[in-house]
């Protein structure tokens, strides 16, 4: 019974450990659109996607957009740019993310690979 007891408590702590593993390599995405989207189409479909996704955006310039992601005290911010045949998230700052040596928190990642699925997902309706 104490051998059962034992493996449980190794277990149990092998599994906080793990838990408190919850950062990973800042992701910065970069995306090739097929022909047939102008830059026009490819900007609404980042806006969109970052309104739906409650990201804050804002015009920096030609084929630049800031985009802003908060939730429960944490921050992220990041740099998109975009033209008819492709457009890069890229990790610019953050705040309460564990960002340190190029790793960040997990939820990061999240946001933007799901903003990014967005936009896929709002240039293929555009492309019918």
């Amino acid at each position: 019974m104490k051998k059962y007891r034992n493996w449980a408590a190794a277990i149990a702590i092998v599994g906080a450990l793990t838990g408190c593993a919850r950062t990973a390599p800042i992701e910065n995405i970069h995306t090739n659109i097929s022909t047939g989207h102008t830059q026009d189409q490819v900007k609404n479909a980042i806006l969109k996607a970052g309104i739906e996704r409650k990201w804050t955006m804002s015009g920096a310039g030609p084929g630049i957009i800031k985009a802003r992601q908060q939730a429960r005290g944490h921050v992220a911010d990041v740099r998109i740019t975009y033209s008819a045949t492709g457009y890069d998230i890229t990790y610019e700052s953050s705040t309460n993310l564990k960002a340190t040596e190029g790793k960040i928190h997990t939820a990061y990642n999240s946001w933007v690979h799901n903003l990014d699925n967005d936009i896929q997902i709002n240039l293929s309706a555009a492309g019918l």
